[in-house]
């Protein structure tokens, strides 16, 4: 741990601090490119997006910008740490933008006393981007700040914390479902953590199939259910009745396990009790809620996935945001809707089942990949993710009519330097 702790430490501190910095366009070799540049030639853009603010798409690179923002208030799995210290994760988030869907990002990090003056900043500050990815923010202030700004903005407003998640968790969920035999409607799940990652993951399954009653959400106090009196509105969706009140009684038969919570909480004897071919999602990062080791030394039939790199199956966020968010930019989409989170989910679990290139299988260490018990989700270096996602997102934007532009004639992307193609 300590010689990951310095060389990241090296990493974000050289040969220059950060991650991320402004690149030049266009020309500025000469004097005549710097006067077109800025003054005087820069005043004929100015009249023109004055004239109709559309232009701006046009003369600026509004479209394909993305501010990256966060309060600070739940950074990773390390807390309220404050908004400067969420500034590398902020900027981490931007490389991801870049390296996978060639879109720019500002990181921006705010200062705010309370979740209305959070919106109201960002707000002021919308008409900058083409999009707002909003970022660790704390439950259930999460919920409310995303709402504002949907309502309140005219460009995409995503909160990946809880839709990336749901996003990638869902395609998971159902290809490992359909090698176990079962289905999404008829699946027992219990969901272990009931903030704005776990609430979101099983909204987004209702919308493609799973049944509420069937979902078994716990929190710090036991399972969420129509008899208590201390649900807050987004926790009551989930409360039905039941006699189940610990998070033992909601594992027994269950099919899936789904962790959004901290390390070690799913104990062998729990996951002894649950069904035939039982599905574990244990995403507590670094640790996730039971280890893969134990799991699989507990039950051989168990189909195992985390956050992290070094086992199978990793939900990992990076197969969503940078693609879905291309997607929205190219057709320029008022908002990301729920039909273009659920095309999301279906293009990658669909891409999961579609034979593995080499050099996908080389980046992690040459063993074949085929869609099975150990290869439920596509990896991030599949450069197929951009081809397929972000053009289920374009679609399903026109289809539902929150695009402002016709499908883009250089789509299906085949990567991301097709971007500026066309």
């Amino acid at each position: 741990m300590s010689d990951l702790k310095t060389a990241a430490l090296e990493y974000h501190a050289n040969p220059r601090p950060g991650k991320l910095s402004v690149e030049l366009t266009k020309a500025t070799a000469t004097a005549r490119d710097l006067s077109l540049a800025y003054s005087p030639g820069v005043a004929e853009p100015v009249r023109e997006i004055a004239r109709d603010p559309e232009l701006a798409y046009k003369y600026t690179g509004k479209g394909n910008l993305v501010a990256v923002i966060s309060d600070g208030t739940a950074i990773l799995g390390l807390g309220n740490l404050g908004p400067l210290a969420s500034k590398p994760v902020m900027e981490g988030k931007g490389v991801l933008f870049k390296r996978f869907a060639g879109i720019d990002v500002f990181d921006i990090e705010v200062d705010s006393e309370s979740p209305q003056a959070f919106i109201d900043t960002v707000k002021r500050i919308s008409i900058t981007f083409g999009g707002i990815n909003l970022e660790d923010i704390k439950a259930p202030e999460c919920f409310e700040i995303e709402r504002a700004l949907i309502e309140q903005c005219d460009i995409p407003v995503f909160h990946d914390d809880q839709h990336g998640t749901a996003i990638v968790t869902a395609a998971g969920m159902i290809n490992a479902l359909e090698i176990a035999g079962k289905t999404l409607p008829d699946a027992k799940i219990v969901c272990l953590g009931a903030g704005a990652a776990a609430i979101s993951c099983m909204k987004l399954l209702v919308s493609m199939g799973a049944r509420i009653e069937n979902i078994f959400m716990v929190d710090r106090t036991g399972v969420i259910h129509s008899g208590r009196d201390d649900l807050n509105q987004y926790k009551a969706v989930f409360a039905h009745a039941t006699e189940k009140r610990s998070l033992a009684d909601a594992l027994a038969g269950a099919d899936v396990f789904v962790g959004l919570s901290g390390p070690n909480l799913l104990s062998a004897e729990g996951l002894l009790s649950m069904a035939a071919n039982p599905i574990v999602f244990a995403c507590s990062n670094p640790d996730p809620e039971i280890s893969p080791e134990l799991a699989h030394a507990t039950r051989s039939d168990v189909i195992m996935a985390t956050g992290r790199s070094d086992y199978p199956n990793q939900v990992n966020n990076v197969l969503g945001f940078p693609f879905i968010f291309r997607g929205a930019l190219d057709v320029r989409a008022k908002r990301i809707n729920e039909e273009m989170k659920v095309a999301a989910a279906n293009a990658l679990r669909e891409l999961a089942k579609l034979p593995v290139p080499q050099d996908v299988c080389d980046a992690y260490g040459g063993a074949p990949l085929e869609f099975g018990r150990e290869y439920i989700i596509p990896k991030p270096m599949d450069k197929r993710l951009i081809t397929l996602i972000s053009d289920a997102v374009a679609k399903a934007a026109i289809e539902t009519g929150v695009a402002t532009l016709p499908y883009p004639k250089n789509y299906p992307l085949k990567s991301v330097d097709d971007v500026f193609n066309g």
